[in-house]
């Protein structure tokens, strides 16, 4: 018999206490070798509090067919899902059943609630007569409790065609507490030959059926589906989930040709596509051309979560997007997150919710300027708003703000000073940037610190793929940079190339 098979008779014969019987034996085979196996795309869970989590799954017998709906009739279908303290599932804690609807790509959101604080769980989904694979969650410690310490780790920038997923499969291994994605889930290009494997379709992707169906390949890849069933994620996109550099309601060039409303379309579908894919509640569900992602996660006393959006809302990039000389970049009146979401974040660092902010977010923040100027598509095309950001809350007596970035396909560490024209000023903050999952391909291996001499406070650099391994406590937040050597290749092992401390109530990095 199948593994599949073996599951979902495992899955059928289960009749525990506060659960509706589910359907006879008999009717479970005869369902299983009609339909065929829906769960290909895995499953994930998200957004923890200390009493609920996000479960996701989508149905999907036949992913990538390119009417983005995976092969599913158009009707919606019931999916049961349970929720226990045991990957045997003897003993539920939480179960129920939600509608898979054909209008949201038979995607599944479920906000599994009546969960004990700091906890870990298993869960799973059954439809048509198929149980899905099983995945690992966990809840945040109660408010006002520090809990365990918390092992997160974070990555960004995962082109299918550049290479495997190895660093998923490793980020698995370590079985993190809880796992950040800093945007670029995805890429909107067509296929490119010559590449270890290519994308579907034949061009750029630009509606609702293309996006469906490119996050359904990604979703394909073991190695990610590993990784979301290893922790719970917190997500939040960059510029590819939509299109390469675009600003607000700006496209980066005309190119592929849209009229204004064909690119409103655009937006409006690749939205929709990001939280029918992500394990994200209710609150972040698109509304026509705009999505609800700039939000705050707390856990518990140890660490809150900043998590910010800065695409949808920021001015267009000073001077074109490249790499510039531009005065216009000190404008005061430039944001790169909006002033809204400014306030925002400075409203929640006055809060002091945790001994940690941690504010997860998408392009290079420290100054990074050499001979060409510096990149406009990064805080350095937003200077006025860095310094409004760094001097909020340095008034606000914000204790250990951390910095996470993803974007830039290279690991870097910075300190974050007070003057970027004083190199001896404070060091007021730390920003930690991951590398990628594949984006730019296997990398040289280089070490050197580009442009250090202009940018003293830049602490390390690593061209690699890879992740950054956090392990937080009240104390100390230790940072791992893990790199693999080949992604071009499947299955290469991680190694730790440089490791930090950042010391509570000292800001700045401490080599180990």
């Amino acid at each position: 018999m199948s593994p599949i098979s073996r599951r979902t008779l495992v899955f059928g014969g289960i009749a525990a206490a506060g659960v509706s019987a589910l359907p006879a034996r008999s009717a479970v085979i005869a369902a299983t070798a009609a339909v065929p196996y829906p769960f290909q795309l895995g499953v994930a869970s998200g957004e923890p509090d200390a009493n609920s989590v996000v479960l996701w799954t989508r149905l999907a017998p036949s992913p990538v067919n390119a009417d983005g709906q995976g092969g599913m009739a158009n009707a919606d279908v019931t999916v049961d899902w349970q929720v226990s303290t045991t990957d045997t599932f003897s003993t539920l804690v939480a179960s129920g059943s939600v509608a898979a609807k054909y209008a949201a790509a038979h995607s599944v959101h479920v906000v599994a609630g009546g969960l004990s604080p700091d906890s870990d769980y298993y869960y799973r989904f059954r439809a048509q007569g198929h149980l899905s694979p099983v995945g690992r969650t966990r809840t945040t410690p109660a408010v006002g409790a520090a809990g365990r310490d918390l092992v997160m780790a974070f990555t960004s920038c995962s082109h299918y065609e550049e290479g495997y997923f190895t660093v998923y499969r490793r980020m698995a291994e370590e079985k993190p507490g809880v796992v950040l994605h800093l945007g670029d889930y995805i890429y909107e290009y067509g296929p490119t030959t010559g590449r270890p494997r290519l994308h579907a379709g034949t061009a750029e992707i630009v509606s609702l059926a293309n996006y469906r169906q490119r996050y359904a390949q990604y979703k394909t890849d073991p190695d990610l589906q590993a990784a979301h069933a290893a922790a719970p994620w917190i997500v939040v996109p960059d510029d590819h989930e939509v299109e390469n550099n675009y600003a607000g309601t700006v496209r980066e060039n005309n190119t592929p040709a849209l009229t204004a409303a064909q690119w409103t379309a655009r937006r409006s579908a690749a939205y929709q596509a990001y939280y029918e894919n992500m394990p994200l509640r209710p609150a972040q569900v698109n509304s026509g051309n705009s999505i609800q992602l700039y939000r705050r996660l707390r856990w518990g006393s140890l660490a809150t979560f900043h998590m910010l959006d800065t695409r949808q809302y920021r001015n267009d990039q000073a001077c074109g997007d490249g790499w510039q000389l531009c005065s216009d970049a000190d404008l005061a009146s430039r944001s790169l997150p909006g002033n809204s979401q400014e306030t925002w974040l400075l409203d929640g660092l006055n809060q002091h919710l945790g001994t940690w902010d941690i504010i997860g977010q998408q392009v290079f923040f420290a100054r990074r300027f050499n001979s060409t100027g510096a990149s406009m598509d990064s805080w350095d095309g937003y200077r006025a708003s860095r310094a409004r950001i760094q001097q909020g809350w340095v008034d606000r007596a914000v204790r250990n703000p951390v910095v996470l970035t993803g974007d830039v396909h290279r690991a870097w560490a910075s300190d974050l000073k007070a003057d970027y024209n004083n190199a001896s000023s404070a060091t007021i903050g730390t920003e930690l940037v991951t590398s990628s999952v594949t984006s730019s391909g296997d990398g040289d291996g280089a070490t050197t610190i580009p442009d250090v001499g202009t940018n003293p406070w830049l602490k390390f650099y690593n061209n690699r793929r890879g992740y950054v391994r956090t392990t937080i406590s009240p104390a100390q937040l230790r940072a791992d940079f893990r790199a693999v050597a080949k992604v071009s290749e499947h299955g290469a092992a991680a190694t730790t190339a440089k490791s930090f401390v950042v010391q509570e109530g000292q800001p700045g990095l401490q080599a180990v």
